[in-house]
């Protein structure tokens, strides 16, 4: 698959993500005080040289150059993550660079899109030790909200690079290890199950809806079904579940879209999804990558699969 095809996808479908307004994010009505729309722009466009050279590093790996304990992921991902900060002064995509890292890169290895995910999960099993303490150098640029602290392997104590190299712990263990409190671990480990279904039912509902239709209606859908764990890490479980109680309704029509994304901003950013917006933002990727393009009808824009 082409280089810059594959950087293009994974550049525009987080930006698509940031823009369209889904109940509780960011978007391009709707700011946080400490978020707005303008970082998502310079932080998603930043990462776009270290996709880049994602890419040509994979294209070594498929041609068994190199071999794919050498894939450098976990110094990828700290790159992107540096890029990203030097750009802005917050928090936008770290979710989304680790989720969309393994998956360019197996693009690149892989012969089409469904082989990409057996590749990206390949790349986490072979990962190394190394990886792992690049991945925890990343989180602490990143700073993410609702990290715990005190734990085993704490990513915020530098005993946890010791204990790490002792226990062998490489990217694929420490998923497992902390696939519970972060959903983009679970996608690593299950071959990106949740984007890739996304994917599929954001192509279903381009036909009917308008763009930006569609993708609220697949991100209300993802909240009702699964428990955001970056809302549970900040404010709860129970808040969690609650979010998920109130996007049933929603689909169920007994609470509208406008009352839901009020009840989301209620208490400032607790209940801002992330886990399941960086799931959104790599599923527009893998649309994009499809073949994503927009026509204009009647003032509104659609999504449209395919060549005019």
């Amino acid at each position: 698959m082409e280089r810059w095809r594959i950087v293009r996808a994974f550049t525009l479908g987080p930006l698509l993500e940031a823009a369209v307004p889904k109940p509780g994010n960011v978007s391009r009505l709707r700011d946080f005080d400490d978020l707005t729309l303008y970082h998502f722009l310079f932080a998603d466009t930043a990462v776009t040289g270290v996709y880049y050279e994602a890419v040509k590093t994979a294209e070594l790996l498929r041609k068994g150059i190199l071999e794919p304990r050498e894939a450098g992921l976990g110094e990828l991902i700290k790159r992107a993550v540096q890029a990203s900060r030097e750009a802005q002064d917050a928090n936008p995509n770290f979710g989304i660079i680790a989720l969309s890292l393994p998956l360019v890169m197996g693009m690149t290895i892989g012969r089409n899109m469904l082989d990409a995910r057996k590749k990206a999960r390949l790349l986490i099993e072979e990962s190394t030790v190394r990886d792992t303490m690049e991945l925890y150098r990343a989180i602490r640029i990143a700073n993410p909200k609702g990290i715990p602290s005190g734990v085993k392997y704490d990513v915020y104590s530098d005993d946890s690079f010791r204990e790490l190299f002792q226990d062998g712990v490489n990217l694929a263990r420490l998923a497992e290890m902390s696939c519970e409190r972060e959903l983009i671990f679970c996608e690593w480990l299950k071959e990106y199950e949740l984007s890739y279904s996304t994917f599929g039912r954001l192509y279903e509902l381009i036909k009917e809806l308008p763009l930006e239709d569609a993708v609220v209606r697949a991100f209300v859908e993802l909240l009702a079904t699964n428990i955001d764990t970056l809302i549970a890490r900040k404010a709860g479980l129970e808040e969690a579940k609650l979010v998920r109680e109130n996007a049933e309704k929603v689909l169920a029509g007994e609470l509208g879209v406008e009352e839901f994304d009020s009840f989301m901003r209620e208490r400032g950013d607790l209940r801002n999804p992330g886990s399941l917006a960086d799931v959104m933002a790599v599923s527009l990727s893998l649309l994009v990558l499809r073949g994503l393009r927009i026509e204009l009808r009647n003032g509104r824009v659609w999504g449209v699969i395919g060549r005019p």
